[in-house]
């Protein structure tokens, strides 16, 4: 098996990019579900809740920007 830049840099490209997609799920599953026992608690949250909720989605944007880089 040879191993080629373009190849290599493909990989680098799909690690970046699920890892980091990865990533966000797994903290939006945690932060959503916070977000809406707060506002089962107290309606008033909602727009906190909502930008709390929204934050993990510059990972992704962070590893598309890795990508883009590589």
């Amino acid at each position: 098996m040879e191993f080629t830049t373009e190849g290599l840099a493909a990989l680098s490209k799909a690690i970046a990019i699920v890892g980091t997609g990865f990533a966000s799920a797994w903290a939006e599953k945690i932060i959503g579900t916070a977000a809406v026992g707060a506002m089962v608690e107290n309606e008033s949250l909602f727009g906190k809740a909502l930008v709390l909720t929204v934050l993990p989605e510059t990972i992704v944007i962070f590893g598309l920007v890795v990508a883009i880089l590589i």
